[in-house]
């Protein structure tokens, strides 16, 4: 019995990720465990632990593993995989990244209220966000326009407050793995009004792709509150461009570690260099 009822338990925890997300699912088996202990402790006391029923013994020592990783995720760090090359050659398919969780403010694990301000995204910072279209998702890109800011994307350049953002070339680009789509890009590393990082351009490629009719040849502003974002590979990306501003209530956190690259197309399939190196 005390068997059916684990699995039953940890099948509901997956269900529950499936549903709604790893950071639900911990909360839930934090709060059951927790709830079992604690009630198991007031009506029979303090016991031996050989002494302890199987429950009891479960919820006793899967209550704190729960609630460490559910802090960790929430305030320190957590893990991402890149699925697709739209922040090439930043970032590859396959890259497994560290978002820091506290950059920008403190938030409660679940409900994402946030309780403490830490500091404010920067123009340039890889962010790691809730998709706008649908929040049970996760996109992440550089961000490019602050509140405020008057943008505008033409002839492969970027224009902030009126002012291009500088493009010096490298050259040909050599993707590789699952990133060979980007054959026939050039890079180029763009200043940023300071920061410097690479992009992806195809010139052969128009300025927005069929789809992406939000910001179209028009400058935006961007309203309060709110942030544009953009892909590094910038005629591969599904970005601000295709779908408007990011609220700042979406906002993740900010991705700052490559900890490990796998890509079951590329050659060898783990990338070496890769690991430890740091998102610019």
């Amino acid at each position: 019995m005390d068997t059916l009822i684990l699995f039953g338990f940890f099948g509901a925890l997956v269900w529950i990720i499936l549903q709604f997300g790893i950071e639900q699912a911990l909360a839930v088996g934090a709060l059951v465990s927790g709830v079992v202990w604690l009630v198991y402790r007031l009506v029979k006391g303090k016991q031996k632990r050989e002494d302890l029923p199987s429950y009891a013994e479960y919820a006793r020592s899967f209550f704190p593993i729960f609630l460490v990783v559910l802090l960790l995720r929430a305030f320190v760090a957590e893990p991402f995989r890149i699925p697709s090359g739209s922040m090439m050659p930043t970032l590859l398919v396959g890259d497994f990244i560290l978002v820091n969780k506290f950059t920008y403010g403190l938030r409660m694990p679940v409900t994402k209220t946030k309780f403490m301000e830490v500091d404010e995204p920067h123009r340039g910072d890889v962010v790691v966000f809730r998709y706008p279209v649908n929040p049970k998702f996760d996109y992440i890109k550089r961000l490019i326009g602050l509140p405020g800011d008057h943008i505008r994307y033409e002839n492969k350049t970027l224009y902030i407050n009126g002012k291009p953002q500088k493009l010096t070339p490298v050259g040909p680009y050599e993707p590789v793995g699952s990133g060979a789509r980007a054959a026939g890009s050039v890079e180029y590393i763009e200043d940023l009004e300071g920061v410097k990082h690479s992009v992806l351009i195809n010139p052969l490629a128009p300025d927005f792709n069929p789809g992406c009719t939000f910001m179209g040849y028009r400058e935006i502003v961007v309203p309060e509150g709110h942030y544009l974002m953009m892909g590094d590979n910038r005629d591969d990306s599904n970005d601000g461009r295709c779908w408007g501003f990011v609220p700042e209530e979406n906002l993740v956190g900010k991705a700052f570690m490559i900890w490990f690259s796998l890509d079951w197309e590329r050659p060898g399939f783990i990338a070496w260099d890769r690991i430890g190196n740091l998102v610019h």
